[in-house]
């Protein structure tokens, strides 16, 4: 029977049950497995794909959808992979349409490379800002964090929720109690037995990715990050808005080195809800 056109290949939900196509999609375009993350996003959020009749996916993509459910107030599109052998077919640009289509008058927003930008311009998103990824074993030095940090309790968690819908503009209430179970840590810091900032730190390889990071000013983000690193041994990794300069040139200083960096779209909101000066990084930019 002769191979369908990929452009007659339905799209399809995926789900946990895809996890290991998933991965092996990333193999295949030279990323990480990230299994890991895959499960994170396929359980918390929603996933597309195109199934390849050969076997394994032509295509996927992760959609995380924020506030009440029956009605988001923002999605983030993340994990946009099309396989090598069917690269430049026009498959990403199908699936990203299908996503638009699917997620109607919800505004979106992605962190987009510098390859996949241009399709994202050509669709309509529009880049509101940028993020430097950060990589390396964090060096102690310098003053000493002058803000208290400890790891987070179960009874933090109505507080953590409240400043991250505050930051975020919008309720995360199914990724922020997911957090324990997909992190390796969770600290927060406090300034009179109050909450001024949390962040965790997850495993992604064979390195621990800080994120989110929510920080009511500069220097309670140091010092969780500070916290965070003396309890790993693996090299940190980060995506840090880059209206945050004093951070980044603090965490330079620390050992972390810039790897590159990504725009951050929009499509249907000229920008992000929320309050950017206490948003430092993302769980993933995978998910915002």
């Amino acid at each position: 029977m002769p191979t369908p056109s990929l452009a007659a290949l339905p799209i399809r939900r995926l789900t946990r049950r895809d996890l290991k196509v998933c991965a092996d999609l990333s193999e295949d375009r030279g990323w990480p497995r990230e299994e890991h993350k895959w499960s994170f996003l396929l359980t918390a959020g929603k996933g597309y794909g195109i199934d390849d009749p050969q076997g394994g996916l032509v295509a996927a993509c992760a959609v995380t959808e924020y506030g009440p459910q029956e009605r988001p107030e923002l999605g983030a599109v993340g994990m946009v992979l099309v396989a090598e052998r069917h690269a430049r077919q026009g498959v990403g640009r199908r699936l990203m349409q299908h996503v638009v289509a699917t997620m109607g008058t919800t505004p979106l927003t992605l962190h987009a490379t510098p390859n996949g930008r241009p399709l994202y311009e050509e669709l309509g998103f529009k880049v509101t800002g940028r993020a430097e990824m950060l990589r390396g074993f964090f060096m102690p030095g310098g003053p000493e964090p002058r803000v208290a940090t400890r790891p987070a309790t179960g009874e933090d968690l109505t507080k953590i929720l409240r400043i991250d819908a505050e930051v975020f503009g919008a309720d995360r209430t199914h990724i922020i109690t997911r957090l324990p179970a997909f992190a390796d840590q969770v600290r927060v810091a406090e300034e009179d037995g109050r909450i001024i900032g949390y962040a965790a730190a997850w495993p992604n390889m064979n390195t621990h990715v800080v994120g989110p990071l929510i920080a009511r000013d500069t220097e309670t983000a140091k010092a969780l990050i500070t916290s965070l690193a003396a309890h790993t041994d693996r090299p940190l990794r980060t995506d840090i808005d880059v209206r945050h300069e004093e951070l980044l040139a603090w965490a330079k200083d620390r050992g972390l080195a810039s790897i590159t960096f990504n725009a951050v779209m929009t499509y249907g909101v000229a920008q992000l809800p929320g309050d950017w000066s206490r948003r430092f990084a993302p769980l993933t930019v995978a998910a915002g």
